[in-house]
């Protein structure tokens, strides 16, 4: 028998957790999935994660066929990015994100780190399971701090999120993961802008922005 098997069970959903069900893998297939990143880039967004333990998953999962290494461009620093196998999570990963919104809903605790990719596919997940805007297209940018900028598009029905600055938006988010964070997953009470949250846009635009998020708008 293949020394892999855990479960010793004939299931195709066995087979892929023995596979990715390790802690951190799907993870870190979460964290690849806008795009290659380096070592320090995944284990700055995983946190509490060693350095061993990291590189063994990543070579877990490159041996399992998920992930590939890039050589560098310049410097040193390898680039990890998801093969086609790897890529091809992502509806069961935003499954399980969307689950979790659903029926295993937190607020964040002391200690617990809010990063920009989890925050910004956790939103990307929660506005694909709303009511769809009436205007055919919208672009949202967030503009996080220290993390860089990610764009949320709404086009064809369905909300793509994508990293990077994709101009021109309709309105620009101005705050920090953290606090994102915080204003996203608050039960009631949503109030835009806050101190730590400022928005840049036409009126028209950030009213809008304000409805799908169900928030009551200031002076902006």
């Amino acid at each position: 028998m293949d020394s892999r098997r855990i479960y010793r069970h004939f299931c195709m959903m066995a087979r892929a957790l023995e596979i990715v069900g390790e802690r951190w893998s799907l993870l870190i297939v979460r964290d690849l999935l806008l795009g290659p990143r380096r070592f320090t880039d995944l284990a700055n967004s995983l946190a509490d994660i060693t350095p061993t333990r990291l590189t063994s998953r990543l070579r877990h999962l490159e041996a399992m066929g998920l992930v590939t290494r890039e050589p560098p461009k310049s410097g040193r620093e390898v680039w990890y990015r998801l093969t086609e196998a790897g890529q091809a999570l992502q509806p069961a990963i935003e499954a399980l994100i969307y689950w979790g919104q659903q029926f295993a809903f937190e607020r964040s605790i002391a200690g617990e780190g809010a990063h920009a990719v989890s925050a910004m596919i956790g939103t990307k997940v929660w506005l694909n399971s709303q009511p769809k805007p009436r205007a055919k297209s919208l672009v949202w940018v967030w503009r996080l701090q220290g993390e860089g900028a990610y764009t949320m598009r709404f086009k064809a029905g369905t909300w793509e999120l994508m990293q990077g600055e994709a101009g021109p938006a309709d309105v620009v988010v101005d705050t920090s993961a953290s606090d994102w964070a915080h204003f996203f997953t608050s039960p009631n009470g949503r109030k835009l802008p806050g101190p730590d949250l400022k928005l840049s846009g036409k009126r028209s635009a950030i009213s809008t922005f304000a409805r799908i998020f169900q928030a009551e708008l200031g002076e902006t």
